[in-house]
């Protein structure tokens, strides 16, 4: 979907806010025992710390990753689109869950000797949730917002105008 950089920034900064937001919503209910209107303001707070973190670890480690990974997948020139979003969706979740929850462990959790435990169980909980929130509405909400931002058209356009 994005076409340059100044694109991948803006993709990465819209599936960060989705995905980020979602899960801190998700972590606050788990920890206080229930979902409330409550928890929707006070992820705010936590997006300020747990966003910026995403953003540098998505953009310059993982989104490159998973395209390598999604690469030996798929051929990208002969498949269909939904092969391709899945190719590098699912990698993307699967290095994500793991990098995040481990933030949010040294962060938010008192974890002291049991570290590693609470750090396995942190993922544990997050990774079907983030697996199934990227896959079913976050990254079709973002492609979604994304394309009416970047119209093909525009990018064409502005691909054959450079040349």
């Amino acid at each position: 979907m994005p076409k340059n950089k100044f694109q991948e920034v803006i993709f990465t900064i819209i599936m960060v806010f989705f995905m980020v937001y979602a899960m801190i919503c998700y972590n606050i209910s788990l920890n206080t025992g229930s979902m409330t209107n409550r928890v929707f303001l006070d992820a705010f707070h936590e997006l300020v710390i747990m966003g910026p973190i995403a953003f540098i670890l998505d953009f310059f480690l993982v989104s490159k990753l998973a395209f390598g990974c999604a690469m030996r997948m798929v051929d990208f020139k002969n498949c269909h689109p939904f092969s391709r979003i899945l190719a590098i969706s699912v990698p993307s979740v699967a290095f994500m869950c793991p990098l995040m929850s481990l933030a949010a462990t040294i962060l938010f959790k008192d974890a002291g000797n049991q570290f590693v435990a609470v750090w396995l169980q942190t993922t544990a909980f997050n990774f079907p949730m983030a697996f199934f929130w990227q896959l079913i509405y976050a990254g079709p909400i973002v492609r979604f917002i994304f394309r009416h931002i970047f119209p093909e058209k525009e990018n064409a356009k502005g691909t054959a105008a450079t040349m």
